[in-house]
């Protein structure tokens, strides 16, 4: 596997996956957790409903409901990754990471 370098990152070529350059803080590191594990909590209460064969409404209430966490949880790491990686690469002179966030926000919808 080959290897690229990027300003303090180590990209691996065919990996989804990098180090971030600016370490989160334990608030935001915490933050972040809880709100997966409340996303976690909630899909484990879907299972059970599908178990104890609730109406689908109540399901489906709950399916938005996940939806919404998720959405909000992909805002924040993008808030943070605006605030800190981008503010960092743009500083240093790298302007192709506004097209990458670009991209990102695109995923996000």
């Amino acid at each position: 596997m080959n290897q690229e370098h990027s300003g303090e990152e180590t990209v691996m070529e065919g990996s989804c996956c990098r180090q971030k350059a600016v370490p989160r803080s334990e608030e935001t590191l915490k933050n972040l957790k809880n709100r997966l594990s409340r996303m976690s909590g909630q899909l484990n209460g879907i299972s059970r409903m599908l178990d104890e064969n609730r109406y689908c409404g109540d399901i489906l209430v709950q399916v938005s409901a996940v939806e919404s966490a998720l959405q909000a949880f992909g805002y924040l790491v993008l808030q943070e990754h605006m605030e800190t990686c981008m503010v960092d690469e743009v500083r240093k002179g790298n302007l192709k990471i506004v097209e990458e966030a670009f991209e990102l926000m695109k995923k996000l919808k």
